[in-house]
């Protein structure tokens, strides 16, 4: 059952990616129900980063399709397409503006109108923690703080799904605990749905459903412990080297 009926929730049926030579997606399958913290866990080359371009219509499947739904209703991408933010693995802030400079160039870029604006920033600088650091240019920023401004930015426009890629690859772990903390806080105060993929295992038992994920397959999908379980291991990197031993 989708925890918040009113959200948007996303059907992934048989995806199917070529790039080039290499099957990035070789026919993957999940649902992604709304007001939940979803992580994408898989190794490299995976095929993470590949579905997360088609969920936000950066590419185009081969074979298979997309639904998005808006309270359990059908609903055309076009639609739901400026409720999504994006945040790629490699982002591209400007190292010479300021925190306070990127906040105010997205707020041109989204349209947002002022009054919104005002205080929709403020709402983020405190979720992040950042409000003592608005003069401080993005090329002096730690990497955990890199990452709380690209979320910013991602976030500003108040979207309804968000789509995180490899987010806290780079930074130290105690940036990375901070940063999974936020995600939380989010989710607690706005009924959005957000997708982290990951490479790291241990960063899977912080999700409220996992969609373990190899050679562009959904292998496994559920509640963290439910699935650990069901597979009959103590780990998401039990779970990996047991498919690697059978292969």
């Amino acid at each position: 059952m989708d925890p918040n009926p009113q959200g948007v929730s996303i059907e992934i049926r048989e995806i199917f990616k070529c790039l080039g030579p290499n099957q990035a997606l070789n026919g993957a399958n999940c649902v992604l129900s709304s007001s939940t913290l979803h992580g994408l866990i898989g190794p490299d080359g995976a095929g993470k980063t590949t579905l997360m371009r088609i969920l936000v219509g950066l590419l185009k499947p081969n074979r298979g399709e997309v639904i998005f739904k808006r309270a359990g209703v059908q609903v055309p991408f076009e639609e739901v397409r400026p409720r999504i933010a994006y945040m790629p693995q490699a982002q591209s802030l400007y190292s010479d503006l300021s925190v306070s400079e990127h906040l105010d160039f997205f707020r041109v870029l989204y349209d947002i109108p002022r009054a919104r604006y005002q205080e929709r920033r403020q709402e983020l600088l405190k979720a992040t923690e950042m409000e003592n650091f608005v003069l401080r240019p993005a090329g002096k920023l730690s990497g955990g703080m890199y990452k709380k401004l690209g979320l910013m930015c991602a976030l500003l426009p108040s979207p309804d799904v968000v789509l995180l890629d490899e987010p806290t690859t780079g930074v130290d772990p105690i940036s990375r605990r901070e940063f999974w903390s936020l995600l939380y806080r989010l989710l607690a105060h706005s009924p959005i749905l957000i997708l982290a993929s990951t490479s790291y295992m241990d960063e899977a038992e912080r999700c409220g459903q996992v969609h373990l994920m190899e050679n562009g397959k959904i292998l496994a999908s559920g509640e963290p412990r439910s699935v650990l379980t069901f597979e009959e291991v103590d780990s998401f990197e039990a779970f990996f080297l047991k498919r690697a031993a059978a292969a």
